[in-house]
């Protein structure tokens, strides 16, 4: 492995609308507490986390108002504000938190655009770079129904120079579909890993189309990746299975754009460092066995 900034121009970059972004970034959700919800057990750990990523070459970070809530876009602000100029900062509308911490919709003209003024007012921002659509008709994964309404909502925000671009996330290809209809579409952000891989076909048609596409739980999420296979190629490489599994989203499609995210400035670092990894085109053949396309396995 070499330096993490080496790394990570050796990903390359990639479009959000008129912004151009490394391929590797940060994901904030782990900055707030436990269940992503409350504040994190060490508010100086998480500000370390995000300045060593800035300073490390991440141009790219990954948050919503509903982290904590609210304490994610607080703790960006505060590491991070005023931010460099080349920082893209995503965020998402159309969920909620209830008391339990449960997740819920939030999906009218109302709640949609008081989470984006929320979003501007943590931030410290005039106007948000890109906003997500999180759709919420099954909070687990995607599930059909038209997004014309919310989205609709969000592209009269954008017109007031609210929100610069636009993607959508938990999504179907035909809600995606329906939201290129609407307005343009910069990004698309669904589970997707090594081992998840219902997406491969979207991911295609989505390249073709220039969009990019962020896998979340690019690591598993709350269950981490586990495969004897992909342990093995780890070994022989001389990297750890968390670096191979984010090389070979890399190497799987050039559209996309990973933010993994840590609470760790060591874990940080190696997830940084994985922008380097190259991995050999046997290595490529044995990691695609691990899952079917349609996300089995």
């Amino acid at each position: 492995m070499t330096d993490p900034l080496t790394d990570l121009d050796r990903a390359g970059s990639y479009a959000l609308g008129d912004r151009r972004v490394k391929r590797l970034g940060y994901g904030a959700m782990q900055l707030a507490g436990p269940h992503v919800f409350g504040p994190p057990k060490d508010r100086n750990r998480a500000l370390a986390v995000l300045r060593a990523a800035v300073a490390g070459g991440v141009n790219h970070i990954d948050t919503s108002d509903f982290y904590g809530p609210h304490v994610t876009n607080q703790i960006i602000r505060e590491a991070l504000h005023p931010y460099p100029d080349d920082l893209v900062i995503v965020t998402k509308v159309g969920a909620k938190r209830g008391a339990d911490a449960s997740w819920k919709p939030a999906f009218s003209a109302e709640a949609l655009t008081r989470a984006v003024h929320d979003n501007l007012r943590h931030l410290g921002l005039d106007a948000l770079d890109v906003v997500n659509l999180r759709v919420m008709f099954d909070v687990h994964g995607p599930a059909e129904g038209s997004i014309e309404a919310p989205l609709t909502v969000l592209a009269d925000l954008q017109r007031q120079g609210l929100v610069r671009r636009i993607g959508l996330s938990n999504v179907t290809a035909r809600q995606v579909a329906e939201g290129r209809s609407i307005a343009e579409i910069v990004c698309v952000q669904n589970a997707y890993n090594l081992a998840h891989r219902a997406d491969d076909a979207l991911i295609n048609a989505l390249a073709d189309a220039g969009i990019a596409y962020v896998p979340f739980f690019p690591l598993g999420g709350f269950s981490p990746l586990q495969s004897t296979t992909l342990s093995e190629v780890a070994r022989r490489l001389g990297a750890t299975p968390m670096q191979v599994a984010l090389a070979w989203l890399l190497r799987r499609a050039p559209n996309i754009l990973l933010i993994p995210g840590t609470s760790s400035v060591e874990h940080l670092h190696e997830n940084m460092a994985a922008a380097g990894l190259t991995l050999p085109d046997a290595a490529m053949a044995e990691l695609d066995r691990i899952a079917t396309p349609a996300g089995g396995g």
